[in-house]
């Protein structure tokens, strides 16, 4: 699935777009998603500049059903990660599936686009952060090949914050594929 900013369809029924994390659909998911995360007390207080999410340095993606925005998440490139992880590293971030829509595959086709995204862009792996109150999250990452990191960022000294990575496989004739 090459993202061009083209709306491309998943096996899910989902069909993603490349778009501005401050687009109205977008905002409306993040609303959602902060209203989720009072499991943890507060909505989620990591810092979150909408430019990050723009080429060359990020992406966002809006994921929708039958033109009903259902799913999102973007990736950021984390350069003060490379040196520790030795790649190039991209962090997947508002990555959320809105409860309505949950239990059909949207997660996996959403963060197998993030995936690829990132790759295409030239991120050698993924790196993400989530908590021990969302353990469907916990193993949508594990199944997607996601194995234990380094903490990092606004939460990592949480006691309930989880770090996963996945390094991308090289593709014959160069390049990444996630």
């Amino acid at each position: 699935m090459a993202l061009d900013g083209a709306v491309h369809a998943s096996a899910a029924g989902l069909a993603i777009d490349e778009v501005p994390f401050t687009d109205p659909r977008v905002q409306r998911l993040v609303a959602e998603v902060q209203a989720y995360y009072v499991v943890y007390g507060n909505p989620d207080e990591s810092p979150v500049d909408p430019a990050q999410f723009e080429p060359p340095i990020g992406r966002f993606l809006l994921g929708t059903v039958g033109g009903d925005p259902v799913a999102m998440g973007g990736w950021r490139r984390r350069p003060d990660l490379e040196e520790v992880l030795g790649a190039r590293v991209a962090e997947v971030k508002r990555m959320f599936v809105s409860p309505t829509a949950r239990r059909r595959g949207q997660a996996s086709g959403m963060l197998a686009a993030l995936e690829q995204s990132a790759a295409g862009a030239g991120a050698d792996m993924t790196v993400l952060e989530t908590g021990t109150e969302q353990p469907d999250a916990i193993a949508l990452y594990e199944r997607a090949g996601y194995t234990p990191t380094v903490r990092f960022g606004h939460y990592a000294e949480s006691e309930t914050a989880r770090y996963f990575a996945k390094r991308f496989t090289a593709r014959a004739g160069g390049g990444q594929e996630a």
